[in-house]
């Protein structure tokens, strides 16, 4: 026999093995003790909380020949034919491919039937939202005023998305994201079931790696005992296949920028690159650590919010007396835009190197906040007695050029700072392909001319990747007629007859208040920078 999956073979099977979702089920059972059972019903959440699972043992228990507080007994042949598949009067649809209004006029078809065992004809629809408007406007009817005996589960994960009119015509239930003790409670039951080896802080870290979602973490824990098949499941084995950073290197990290210690936060990296760690984790991972900081430097009682043992809390506290609300708002300013910027970047490392260099020398940002850790530093030397000399007082509170966002005098009357331009290492052929279009990107909208040409107007290209450039819209309209197919297909071809090069255009409008300057420049340009080995990523 093939072998099945934690998530498939541990599913729930009865409304008492559901983990976290007390309030819903609570509510069914009750429905269906009392017989005041609903006709329609939505559940909404993120994934992995339950919606389907809850959805078939509902199914199962309203056609029950012997339910049980509720539940069924899953013995008995109603019961054994929904679990195998085989009756005909539960029927689960995914929206996903079947969002046709054909699709929905066979559900009216069928419902005219009665039952042909058990009570209830159950209709489970998955990701409901994907129905087309058409869809939804033939399900209307039958879903307001269906025969006594059918009932339809709607489940989706974007209920935003859900017409009002079927809002209103189903009982709604939304799944709350599970709890981190509640997914390690049940991980420990099913690794002790399946004599599987773990360590506590192991199922801790999946828990939390799992994001709310019991069917993420059993995937995870899967992933995890296959690689150390065989052995004990550490909590390093873990770290190892999910490429994440131990705690303590977020704490010698955090050392190393509050000290200022540049080369040793360069070290740092290199370290977790030569580890094999999955960087944009590293990021994600790092920005988690600030926040909890943040939250003991703020929050009164915070240490119940924050999930760690009481050795990692001593050393947060400890680690929280070293810095200042506001030089962490920063960090975690800084990183968060460095967590967007991963997403679409060739080179993570030197955007990573980078903002490490912004943590570490707030003098190289003109922004406020970077004057205010600044300021601070300079607070820090005073109180301790050490001498200020002029070399350093410049090197601290150094503005800008004038005319930069870091002159005051440089700026207009009335004019607001903007955020400093980042900037951003290529390799020397994407930098090339850029500079290419950029030079000509006039040159080439113009030729392309007709009607295209004014919704080009207000556009920027960016770098996606060798041999692929995006092309950045401020309006959407200009967005839905610049993106067609056949426009970027006439604009590669043009590109490739006029400079015999093949590149290749991506499209995308502009995020709400961002700021497309960013300077991109050679890795050569970037190492004479910031003077010192840097190690360009594969």
């Amino acid at each position: 026999m093939s072998y099945m999956a934690l998530y498939r073979k541990w599913r729930p099977s009865t409304f008492a093995e559901v983990k976290g979702q007390d309030h819903i089920v609570q509510t069914l059972t009750n429905q269906i003790k009392s017989q005041r059972i609903g006709h329609a019903y939505l559940f909404c959440g993120t994934r992995g909380t339950g919606k389907t699972s809850i959805a078939k043992i509902h199914a199962r228990a309203v056609n029950c020949e012997h339910p049980a507080d509720g539940s069924p007994c899953n013995t008995c042949a109603v019961c054994r034919s929904i679990r195998s598949g085989t009756s005909m009067n539960v029927v689960e649809i995914d929206a996903a491919s079947n969002n046709g209004v054909e699709n929905i006029r066979e559900i009216r078809e069928q419902v005219q039937y009665p039952p042909t065992e058990g009570t209830y004809r159950v209709y489970i629809i998955d990701e409901v939202h994907m129905l087309s408007t058409g869809a939804f406007n033939a399900l209307l009817k039958t879903l307001e005023e269906p025969p006594s005996y059918v009932i339809f589960i709607l489940a989706t994960t974007e209920a935003h998305k859900i017409p009002v009119t079927v809002l209103s015509r189903c009982q709604r239930y939304d799944f709350k994201r599970i709890t981190i003790e509640t997914i390690t409670a049940r991980l420990k039951e099913l690794t002790d079931a399946e004599e599987i080896q773990t360590e506590d802080k192991a199922m801790a870290y999946i828990a939390r790696a799992a994001d709310g979602s019991m069917r993420d973490a059993l995937s995870l824990l899967d992933q995890c005992v296959a690689f150390h098949y065989d052995t004990k499941l550490t909590y390093e084995n873990v770290l190892e296949v999910l490429g994440a950073v131990d705690s303590g290197v977020f704490s010698q990290m955090l050392r190393a920028v509050i000290g200022g210690q540049t080369t040793d936060c360069i070290r740092n990296l290199e370290e977790i690159v030569v580890q094999g760690r999955e960087l944009g984790q590293f990021v994600t991972d790092f920005i988690w650590y600030l926040r909890n900081l943040l939250l003991l430097k703020t929050a009164k009682d915070s240490e119940s919010m924050l999930e760690m043992s009481k050795e990692n809390l001593c050393l947060l506290k400890e680690e929280a007396e070293m810095v200042d609300p506001e030089t962490l708002m920063r960090y975690i300013r800084v990183f968060s835009e460095l967590s967007n910027q991963l997403r679409y970047a060739a080179q993570k490392r030197v955007l990573i190197e980078l903002a490490l260099i912004k943590l570490t020398k707030p003098q190289m940002e003109h922004n406020l906040d970077a004057i205010l850790q600044r300021l601070n530093v300079l607070e820090e030397r005073i109180e301790e007695g050490l001498a200020v000399s002029p070399d350093v007082l410049r090197q601290m509170v150094q503005p800008g050029p004038a005319g930069t966002s870091g002159d005051p005098k440089g700026m207009k009357p009335g004019a607001e700072a903007a955020a400093p331009a980042p900037t951003v290492a290529l390799p020397k052929a994407q930098l090339e392909d850029l500079n290419l279009i950029r030079t000509d990107w006039g040159k080439i909208v113009r030729d392309l001319g007709r009607s295209i040409r004014p919704n080009f107007r207000d556009t920027v290209v960016e770098p996606v990747g060798d041999s692929c450039l995006c092309i950045v819209f401020s309006n959407p309209d200009s967005y839905a007629i610049g993106s067609r197919p056949t426009v970027i297909g006439e604009l590669e071809q043009y590109v490739s007859e006029t400079y015999g090069k093949e590149i290749y255009f991506k499209t995308r409008t502009k995020n709400t208040g961002e700021q497309l300057n960013t300077i991109y420049v050679s890795d050569e340009e970037l190492k004479a920078a910031i003077h010192m080995d840097i190690t360009i990523e594969d």
